[in-house]
């Protein structure tokens, strides 16, 4: 099985990164934490970037660093996007992503015009890289880490310094990345809206320490999930698109537990989609409502409750089949309910938007 084994201690004044986990070695990770959570440190180790007295790594079987041996960074087939985006800025697009060819030593390469052709960057090789947005810069940057052929990419918040517009143009080439090129990415990130939206896999960290790791789906789903809090809370669903409802412009989307209707978004049937359910967008009934306005209504079991964001909210952790969902409920409604553990009850979900 491919995976990454992790192990670093590093001791600064005021602050330790200490670490040991084994990641996926395939799709997508994301380290998420606030700032100075240790993030981008704990990328820098598994660069070779931060040399750590006490560290182990090994990828797929193969050891880069442990107490007797150290892999330098020129030599780890990786491939390494910063916050800003380091170009050659006298040199053209072409000649930027050469000097990434030029550092290439793996028999198997990815083709560089596959690259081009992902990040759609075909139209701005023969411009000098001083003439790019910042958008096109951070393309730009991605592709010259992707021309030296790495067998792992590691991304430290790529997008931190794009607005938020540019930041919505950048995603959907991410997302192409993750689906097409089949390397395992470490993606750095202190967004919510990152994670949910390109993350196979999360590692939450806290003051140097992991908080939180798992699967996405699974990982989001637990009650005390620090990714998101209060009323943004809730959860991420993998799901297929299975109908669409022309008139009403809608389309229901089918995932491990029941369907959701949602927004039409012109999204292709067959195609897998990521929906959020925000715990706020999610009641819950002891029997099924017919009239209403609430178009979703699937049945479930209680799992767990716990106190919300305010003495007068609660938590409601509901499993729908193999799913779970998340409702935000006041505390004197769940007592007129008397909800408990293990009782049969119907969540309506009010809104469930595709993460796109």
């Amino acid at each position: 099985m491919a995976e990454i084994i992790a192990r670093f201690k590093v001791d600064w004044p005021g602050f330790t990164l200490d670490v040991d986990v084994i990641l996926p070695g395939t799709g997508v990770t994301a380290i998420f934490g606030r700032s100075g959570s240790g993030k981008t440190t704990l990328l820098r180790a598994i660069a070779g970037l931060e040399r750590t007295r006490q560290g182990f790594l090994s990828f797929n079987g193969e050891v880069w660093q442990d107490a007797g041996y150290f892999r330098p960074v020129h030599k780890r087939p990786l491939g390494y996007v910063f916050q800003e985006a380091s170009l050659f800025s006298h040199l053209s697009v072409r000649k930027n992503l050469h000097f990434g060819l030029q550092r290439c030593t793996t028999a198997e390469k990815i083709s560089l015009d596959q690259v081009i052709e992902l990040l759609g960057i075909g139209h701005l090789l023969e411009r000098k890289a001083d003439c790019l947005s910042g958008g096109e810069r951070q393309r730009v940057a991605i592709a010259r880490a992707l021309a030296v052929s790495p067998r792992i990419l590691l991304m430290d918040e790529p997008l931190s310094a794009l607005d938020s517009a540019r930041k919505q143009e950048i995603l959907p080439y991410l997302e192409r990345l993750r689906d097409e090129l089949h390397i395992p990415i470490l993606y750095v990130s202190h967004s919510s809206d990152e994670v949910t939206r390109l993350a196979d896999y999360l590692v939450v960290l806290d003051s140097g320490r992991v908080t939180a790791q798992g699967p996405l789906v699974e990982t989001m789903a637990q009650i005390d999930f620090p990714l998101c809090a209060g009323k943004d809370k809730g959860v991420v669903l993998d799901g297929i698109v299975v109908e669409r409802d022309e008139q009403w412009h809608l389309m229901r989307v089918e995932f491990s537990g029941g369907s959701l209707w949602s927004r039409d978004r012109g999204i292709p049937l067959g195609r897998r989609v990521r929906l959020l359910v925000p715990s706020g967008g999610v009641s819950i009934s002891l029997e099924p409502q017919k009239d209403s306005s609430i178009l979703n209504s699937l049945p479930g079991r209680v799992e767990t409750v716990l106190d919300g964001d305010h003495p007068g909210l609660s938590l409601v952790k509901v499993r729908v089949g193999k799913s779970a969902l998340l409702a935000r409920a006041t505390k004197r409604s769940l007592a007129f309910l008397a909800l408990e553990p293990g009782q049969t009850v119907w969540v309506q979900v009010k809104s469930a938007s595709v993460k796109e």
